[in-house]
């Protein structure tokens, strides 16, 4: 296979095999509506195979970050129709992230005010950024046994919103240290019920979302991102190798349209995963060049590759790498928050030529 076949994911047709990578911009209204600015943004990325939004928070609750989008009122659902029929438009396909942020929050960030809910009691190290400036993330609040069931519905019901706002499909987020895999963890899930403990314990709640989330919205419209051994946010995983293949395995029944893998350098695992997953596989190698990706495709170790930095700053990235075109750089300096700098004036090649 190489980057330039067409490739069907679930029920969604992909042109290519190149696709954009979910990435916090921090750019939504303060009630998490999305705008005009990000209605922008998305449709000027229409050319990737598939465009994977933002983390966005399936509930209040799930809210981690100032100025995340949310897909969980009306307010939602409306702002998010007009980033869907813009792509759609543009001729795209476009995905909602599910992000629960789990115990990576604070309290200001949120409507309520209220504590983070995680699978535990163990406060995360480092700082959130809040209106306030940073400051240092609270204990969360372990979920009783009862309650686990009421959050797998919370995204259940965003995903019936995200359908309802016109995205393609769904993903899920269990990487990046985030509600799904610290619930994965062996250092931020210490629970003695049935979500904690044993491997099949701790894969329970990931694979309740997906089922969730398959029945109310189709399995062909669901996805899953996992990152294997991936530290970030205060993560541990001490049995990786056993974790994720039997996750791949309790998914595998639900016929999913997809797994992302970020992969960070286990090789074996990797293919482990591509030998059990029989669906799409999505791999984001974080880090690597391009050309690094695309033997990915090359090898048949996966069936789409998705980029983030190359995405952000090149809104046409497909037509330059066909065209042998130079990149745009990414600036980091505005990546998070802001207004359309570095947001929606990175120029195209017309712009550039003209």
């Amino acid at each position: 296979m190489t980057l330039w076949d067409p490739i069907d994911v679930g029920v969604m047709e992909l042109p290519h095999r190149l696709a954009m990578a979910p990435m916090t911009r921090d750019r939504s209204g303060q009630d998490g509506v999305p705008t005009d600015l990000n209605r922008e943004y998305y449709r000027q990325r229409a050319s990737m195979a598939l465009i994977i939004t933002e983390g966005t928070q399936p509930s209040a609750d799930g809210q981690g970050y100032l100025l995340t989008p949310g897909i969980h009122t009306a307010a939602h659902v409306a702002g998010w129709q007009e980033v869907t029929s813009a792509v759609h438009d543009a001729g795209g396909c476009i995905v909602v992230q599910l992000m629960h942020t789990g115990r990576i929050s604070h309290p200001d960030n949120t409507p309520h005010g209220r504590r983070p809910v995680a699978p535990s009691a163990i406060r995360p190290q480092g700082a959130m950024f809040t209106a306030l400036g940073p400051q240092d993330m609270p204990t969360p609040r372990a979920l009783a046994t009862q309650e686990v069931a009421g959050v797998v519905d919370e995204f259940r019901r965003a995903a019936s919103a995200a359908i309802a706002a016109g995205f393609d499909g769904v993903e899920i987020h269990g990487a990046n240290g985030y509600l799904i895999q610290q619930f994965l963890s062996s250092n931020a899930n210490q629970r003695t019920d049935r979500y904690g403990g044993s491997v099949p314990n701790r894969i329970r709640f990931a694979a309740e979302v997906a089922s969730a989330v398959a029945d109310e919205i189709g399995a062909d419209r669901t996805g899953l991102r996992i990152s294997p051994g991936n530290p970030y946010n205060d993560m541990a995983e001490h049995d990786t190798n056993d974790l994720y293949p039997a996750l791949v395995k309790a998914l595998t029944p639900l016929h999913l349209a997809y797994l992302h893998m970020v992969h960070g350098g286990d090789e074996e695992l990797l293919r482990t995963v591509r030998r059990t997953w029989p669906a799409a596989l999505i791999l984001n190698r974080a880090g690597a060049p391009l050309d690094a990706r695309v033997t990915d495709l090359d090898a048949g170790l996966a069936d789409v590759i998705t980029v983030g930095a190359m995405a952000l700053a090149n809104p046409d990235l497909p037509a330059r790498i066909r065209t042998g075109a130079p990149l745009n750089a990414a600036d980091p300096a505005t990546f998070y928050g802001g207004d359309s700098r570095g947001y929606t004036d990175y120029p195209t090649l017309a712009v550039a030529s003209s």
